[in-house]
């Protein structure tokens, strides 16, 4: 079939390259975008059953129902209080954005208790679920900043989710395009040192580079049917297609130039090398589809939104290197190796062969040396733990500033401390003594630093009577104005401290929120988040006690528990359909049951070889607090199905070599004639996620990157040019059973 496939390219050949040529711009102008539907808030991607997500549906009544969509102003004044004047600037400040297009509400959340600082929400009509933010709104409500006779000394920043994002994603399609632009000059400048020639390089590419300008908008559009791709996906996209790309046009080009110096004719040459490679970069293909597709029965979102994406950009290559890329060494033939020609006469094993035969010959010593250098590496573990779970504003920007401001002044509320929330059936205005207890008994648990209640909402303390009167006096505080009527004979301090109940009680007096922050560790850190548990069991004993109906922690750490829960589980429900999904192909491919036990074990070693060294480098040497939490899984899914690419280039051509050879002389041939095949391929899809690494603008990026590579490049120099044909050597024939191959061999 494949031959046919390859018969018909090389007919059509100009037809077929218009047609990718075309669909790619058509893609690009008339479908979305990728980086506007992306999602990359973590929370959303956890199922409506996480307890953070049920504490957070029981906060609705504090939250914009979109809170990507929310920012807050935040005004600060250095050094000392804010005076009058400083808040008349902010009144009309908060008057200015709340008539910005775009913006429904403004609710200003009072004053610090430092009284240096003020903070106002600001609720906006977008839906706050891309990472694009709104430019157009969050650049217009800073430019009232400059518009309303700021007095000096006082500054004003604008942070906040929706600013966040904004200026993240300002930030980040800098560094997409940088990695894009970075990973394309690399694989070139790679293929150039490959192939010795001025073509080569650029044909071999070219496809790829067309197939992420088709997949990013099919992703896209595939967003409208309910896929959510995520910043993630924005990342890897384009490493994944460059490199693999890059991978299956080596494959092709390399048995495609063997073929040609056995002296067939171009086109002929062409044919052999699909009906040969073809079937290699099919099932390598495949591997990877199957592996990522596996992530859809994650319970995490964002590995089941990530995985189909993935898969759909090499579905689209895989297209591309069985129709585009024949088509395009049809037209070029021999020209494709200028200045250099293919010498005629049968290739040698080369210095691949002269190591392979002593990889057949020694098995036992190389299996040996494997197992130390694998167990060495793997000590690494026992550093591991992950992190990433909070992301921090993005340096240099207002929001980044506006961040700290919220930390410095409102320690509660802007240090990503965790909120209890209580849920009463009736409002507490007639129960206010059920506030006290519940505060009381956060306040006993020693897990606890420190607890801020509707009762001390700003430093100042109020009674529950006070609590009930003064909402009698003056109603809902998320009504009151910043500052109180003139003539009112509410003392200023007691006006301001029931304001910033806002923020703990809701209107309608039936949600109580508490601001925590634990004493286990700095809020984001493992060992805080180690501590949700216990919080949340003293948050169902002050329901239990004050007389709630229902309570929950919201919060990054409340979130992270959940997510690292998620991602532990997703891991260890994945791991067995990935390696059963790999161990079919692998058999379906070889026609045996026993090669693709070894060649999974294999690839499994370095993965946790992988893993052990990160572990090591990035916590023990770079002192992190941990690997990012998506690396286990990712790295398992692209170290076993990438991995498993050159496994079925070195054991398809095993196989061949097989028919006509004993096992290790078999061997020998096989690794000689792929050797530099995979070493080439193996640097180049190694060097495009070192690419990541270091020109990405996060951690995540740099573990990632790095980790992938690393694994990629044990892979090739050790476990697919020694360890293999070392262990396909011991088992002899009985690496095809239960095929007629392994008869056939039996009498050789």
């Amino acid at each position: 079939m494949l031959e046919s496939l390859a018969r018909f390219d090389i007919r059509f050949r100009w037809l077929v390259v218009a047609l990718w040529i075309v669909a790619a711009i058509a893609a690009t102008r008339l479908l979305p975008s990728l980086g506007a539907v992306t999602q990359s808030n973590n929370a959303l991607f956890l199922p409506a059953s996480a307890p953070s997500q049920q504490a957070a549906a029981l906060a609705t009544p504090f939250q914009n129902p979109n809170v990507g969509a929310s920012a807050v102003v935040v005004a600060v004044r250095s050094g000392e209080p804010l005076t009058a004047a400083d808040e008349s600037a902010v009144s009309r400040i908060e008057q200015a954005a709340a008539a910005v297009p775009g913006v429904t509400q403004v609710r200003d959340l009072g004053t610090s208790s430092d009284g240096r600082a003020s903070e106002a929400l600001v609720v906006t009509t977008g839906d706050g679920l891309t990472n694009t933010g709104n430019p157009a709104v969050v650049d217009k409500i800073r430019q009232t900043f400059g518009t309303a006779g700021t007095p000096p000394g006082l500054t004003f920043h604008l942070t906040g989710p929706l600013a966040q994002a904004t200026d993240a994603a300002a930030k980040a399609a800098q560094t997409g395009t940088n990695i894009r632009v970075f990973t394309v000059l690399f694989v070139i400048a790679l293929l150039f040192i490959v192939y010795r020639s001025v073509l080569a390089p650029l044909v071999t590419l070219l496809p790829a580079v067309l197939s992420l300008l088709l997949s990013e908008p099919l992703i896209a559009k595939a967003s409208e049917w309910g896929l959510q791709p995520s910043p993630a996906t924005v990342t890897l996209l384009p490493v994944l297609l460059l490199g693999a790309g890059a991978d299956y046009g080596l494959f092709l080009v390399f048995r495609l130039r063997e073929e040609i110096r056995r002296g067939a004719s171009p086109n002929d040459a062409l044919v052999v090398a699909m009906g040969r490679v073809g079937q290699s970069i099919s099932f390598s293909a495949l591997t990877v589809i199957a592996a990522l597709c596996c992530m859809l029965l994650a319970s995490f979102g964002l590995y089941r939104q990530l995985g189909p994406s993935l898969a759909l950009g090499v579905a689209v290559i895989l297209l591309a290197g069985l129709t585009l890329l024949p088509a395009l060494l049809a037209i070029f033939g021999r020209a494709l190796f200028w200045p250099s020609h293919p010498k005629p006469g049968e290739p040698s094993a080369g210095v691949w062969g002269r190591v392979a035969t002593r990889a057949v010959d020694q098995p036992i010593p190389i299996i040996l040396v494997g197992l130390v250098l694998f167990g060495v590496l793997a000590v690494g573990l026992t550093a591991f733990r992950t992190g990433g779970f909070t992301t921090a504003p993005a340096t240099g920007t207002d929001s980044g500033a506006g961040a700290a401001v919220l930390a410095a002044h409102f320690p509660a509320a802007g240090s990503n401390s965790e909120t209890l929330v209580l849920r009463f059936a009736t409002p507490i205005w007639g129960h206010p003594a059920d506030v006290l207890l519940a505060e009381q008994e956060a306040r006993a648990d020693p897990a606890l630093r420190a607890v801020s209640g509707p009762l001390d909402p700003n430093g100042t303390s109020l009674d529950p009577n006070q609590l009930s009167a003064l909402h009698a006096q003056l109603g809902p505080a998320q009504a009151l104005p910043q500052a109180p009527q003139a003539g009112s004979a509410i003392p200023v301090d007691l006006y301001r401290a029931y304001k910033a109940t806002a923020q703990l009680i809701s209107a309608d007096g039936r949600t109580v929120q508490l601001f925590a922050v634990p004493a286990g560790g700095v809020p984001g850190s493992q060992a805080a988040i180690e501590c949700i548990p216990a919080l949340r069991t003293t948050t169902a004993r002050a329901a239990a006690k004050s007389g709630a109906s229902a309570g929950g922690v919201v919060g990054l750490d409340a979130t992270a528990y959940d997510i690292e829960h998620a991602s532990t589980s997703d891991l260890a429900a994945i791991v067995p359909l990935v390696l059963l999904a790999i161990a079919i192909l692998l058999a379906a491919l070889l026609r045996s049951l026993v090669a693709p036990i070894y060649l999974i074990v294999t690839v499994g070693l370095s993965f946790l070889a992988a893993l052990g060294f990160a572990s090591f480098v990035f916590i023990r040497l770079g002192g992190d607090d941990g690997l990012n939490f998506v690396i286990p899984i990712l790295l398992f899914i692209f170290a076993m199905a990438l991995g498993e690419d050159y496994n079925i280039l070195l054991m398809t051509r095993v196989r061949e070599e097989a028919h006509d050879h004993p096992v290790h002389e078999a061997l020998v041939r096989a690794v000689g004639y792929t050797g530099g095949t995979i070493t080439s391929a193996g640097v180049i899809l190694a060097g495009t996620f070192a690419v990541l690494a270091l020109a990405g603008n996060s951690d995540q990026s740099r573990q990632l990157g790095f980790t992938i590579a690393f694994a990629i490049l044990v892979d090739t120099f050790f476990v697919r040019t020694l360890l293999v044909p070392s262990v396909a050597a011991l088992l002899g024939r009985w690496n095809w059973w239960p095929s007629k191959l392994s008869v056939k061999l039996e009498r050789l």
